[in-house]
């Protein structure tokens, strides 16, 4: 289902005056996406604006380096909205690349919500599929999850 967005004054800077907006939308122009990878969960806002992007409260810049700042931003890229929306997300768990990992995936998922037209192009990059793999546990026995003891 979707609504109208008569009342919304920002509606212009992505196109959409005059269309519909998703249902998923709050009260504040929001749409939330929930991203996971390996022991990592973001919660993941977008909304249209300048393409401010904010992790934890930190610029991307600031919270990640070069490389999983890209893979993070790969949904907005694949589908070429960088700049027509802010993101702002929450990320808890793991280290640097399942973070990453998990706001791309949060990103992805809200994108989806807030225009399901973007689908097929980030289904081509993978960025709505969850990356099941994690860290195999140790067996009893042996030295690690795999290697074994030399005899």
């Amino acid at each position: 289902m979707m609504c109208s967005i008569a009342n919304i004054p920002s509606a212009a800077v992505y196109g959409l005056k005059g269309e519909t907006i998703p249902e998923a939308m709050d009260e504040y122009g929001r749409v939330y996406g929930t991203g996971r990878r390996k022991t990592s969960v973001a919660r993941v806002w977008i909304k249209e604006g300048s393409g401010q992007f904010l992790i934890n409260g930190k610029r991307s810049t600031e919270y990640f380096t070069e490389i999983p700042r890209e893979h993070a931003m790969s949904p907005l890229l694949a589908t070429q909205t960088a700049g027509y929306f802010d993101v702002w997300c929450t990320v808890k768990g793991g280290g640097t690349s399942g973070q990453a990992g998990a706001i791309r995936h949060g990103v992805a998922r809200a994108l989806d919500a807030w225009d399901s037209n973007l689908r097929p192009l980030m289904k081509s990059e993978h960025c709505l599929t969850r990356d099941s793999r994690r860290v195999e546990r140790k067996k009893p026995g042996q030295h690690g999850a795999r290697k074994q003891y030399q005899w």
